[in-house]
């Protein structure tokens, strides 16, 4: 009797900047499945990956050297409009997980969650599915998006593009290499506009950025 051919394994997309995550990664999920893993560490690679023979699903960062993570979230789903994308982020907000899914993404798992989360999310991503933790699912459900844009008003040209930036998931050094301008300055940026918004920390300026969908 001819064996059945074997199956084709399934392509993923890792994409994050630094290399011990993705190598984490890719050891993780080679040992839960047949998987074809290929790794991007910016988003213009996986832009270029993507464009030439689409994986079966994306596992994205957020925060990307090159373009936000939201921003490389839209372009990919334009270049490829049935692409699969489980963004993997180090924020663990609840209004991120609703921008992304918003914007397109199949999944959220934050990089907190345990290694199980992500093989979970990508099986279910792969098999046609959208993933989120029961925890981040509650948080989710229960928030109350009302943006009032009149407090953003008083924001200078350049704040609110490092508010922006935030609300993309970029760090502050790479939103600092983006605007050709040191950390320092982007930090004491940061400072002013918690002062005008009344805003205690970085993270709540993230969520500001992200619940009024402030654009570069």
């Amino acid at each position: 009797m001819t064996a059945a051919p074997a199956a084709t394994p399934e392509r993923l997309l890792l994409v994050d900047d630094h290399p011990v995550v993705r190598t984490g990664c890719r050891r993780l999920l080679a040992s839960a499945g047949p998987y074809e893993i290929m790794e991007a560490d910016n988003g213009s690679r996986a832009l270029e990956l993507c464009e030439g023979e689409p994986p079966d699903a994306v596992v994205l960062d957020l925060g990307l050297p090159d373009m936000g993570g939201l921003e490389l979230l839209d372009r990919l789903r334009r270049a490829v409009p049935d692409i699969r994308v489980l963004v993997f982020s180090m924020h663990d907000d609840p209004v991120f997980a609703a921008r992304a899914l918003e914007a397109g993404a199949r999944g959220y798992v934050t990089k907190n969650d345990a290694p199980e989360e992500l093989v979970a999310a990508v099986e279910t991503v792969l098999a046609g599915g959208i993933y989120l933790s029961r925890d981040m699912a509650r948080e989710v459900a229960v928030m109350n998006f009302a943006p009032n844009r009149s407090s953003l008003q008083g924001l200078t040209a350049r704040e609110l593009r490092v508010l922006a930036e935030l609300g993309q998931g970029s760090a502050i050094a790479d939103i600092a290499d983006r605007l050709g301008v040191s950390y320092k300055t982007v930090s004491n940026t940061c400072t002013a506009i918690k002062t005008k918004l009344g805003a205690r920390s970085v993270r709540d300026l993230i969520r500001i950025a992200v619940e009024h969908r402030v654009t570069p």
